[in-house]
Formats: C-alpha cells, structure tokens, sequence
C-alpha cells in the first residue's frame, strides 16, 4: 500500500492519539499550572504530531526528514518528562503515568526506525534517483537553453549527506542570495 499522506502514517496517528489523551489528562491539572506545566505538556505532545507531519513533507532530502524525526524524538521525550514532573506532583496517578510512558516509548521506537532507514521513507528531488533530481536527465546545456543561458550563476552545487537518494557525484542547484552589504554607518553600534 503506498502511503500519500502524513495522516496514513500509524506513527502519526498514534501521536495525535497521545497528543489528545495528554490534553484530556491535562484538564485535571490545578489551575495554577495553567500557565506552566499544562502548557508545556500540550505543547510538547501536540508537537510530535506536528514534527512528524513535516518530516514526510521533508522527505525528498534525507538529511531534512531525519532532522525532523529527530525533532519529534525531542519533544515526545520532553513530554515525557512533562508527564513524569506531574506524576511526581500528584497530578497524574502511577497506572496512567506508566501507560503513556510506555506508548512514548513505543513512539520513540518508531521514529528511530524511521530514521534509521531513511532511504525506506524518502524520495527522490524532481526527477529521478538516477538523474540526481535532475528533470529527465537534462544536461547543463539543456539548462542553459531552458533558462536563457544563465546556466548555474546564483547556486551552489552541494551533495546532500548523508543521502541515499543522490548519490554523492551527483549534486543539487541550491540558490544562493547575496548577503546585504552594510556600511559603517549603518551597523549597529555596540
């Protein structure tokens, strides 16, 4: 079955199951935490869901999807953390402290398998993974011709790493814009 959609992903929706049962708990939290650990704990764990949802649109460059997972690791880990200070608070019973910690951890396993394998999750930039992402395997003078001669001025060529979707003798255009130039007395004064 292909997957077309972040919303498809079982790691996806098991983090917007947490996120909701970590928002339900939250609403017994005292109202002076309001403001504080109910926020944090909210965030955190809306957060995973959010992450992982960028990660699959991210998927085209390796590097980024994985940045993205790890991302989402960080914040299921802080909710974490979230939910065991409001364990040791009172506010959340041992039995359903234990239980989310669990699912957390089954999340985390999940997303580590995930980045772990990037090549399984990723796809290929424009083109194909033969061509570098290049549309249809064009040529530099077919570049040329499609974009009136200017040819590669304004980027940089990089390899993408660690890739396993480009390989690293091929490389990707990345548009380079000029830094603004500042003068004295424009520069801000210390």
């Amino acid at each position: 079955m292909k997957i077309r959609t972040h919303k498809e992903l079982r790691v996806w929706q098991e983090a917007m199951d947490l996120a909701m049962e970590v928002f339900v708990l939250s609403k017994g939290f005292p109202a002076h935490e309001r403001f504080s650990l109910t926020d944090q704990v909210r965030r955190a764990s809306r957060s995973v869901a959010a992450n992982l949802s960028e990660a699959w649109r991210k998927r085209r460059y390796a590097a980024a999807f994985v940045s993205k997972l790890n991302d989402a690791e960080g914040e299921a880990a802080e909710t974490q953390t979230h939910l065991e200070i409001a364990r040791r608070c009172g506010y959340v019973t041992e039995a359903n402290a234990r239980q989310l910690d669990e699912r957390y951890e089954a999340l985390l396993a999940q997303m580590v398998s995930m980045a772990s394998r990037p090549e399984v999750w990723t796809v290929a930039p424009r083109g194909d993974k033969e061509t570098g992402g290049q549309r249809g395997g064009e040529t530099g003078g077919q570049r040329d011709r499609e974009t009136g001669g200017q040819g590669d001025k304004g980027t940089v060529r990089v390899a993408v790493s660690p890739s396993l979707i480009v390989p690293k003798s091929q490389s990707l255009p990345i548009p380079v814009s000029p830094s603004p130039k500042v003068s004295r007395s424009q520069s801000p004064s210390p």
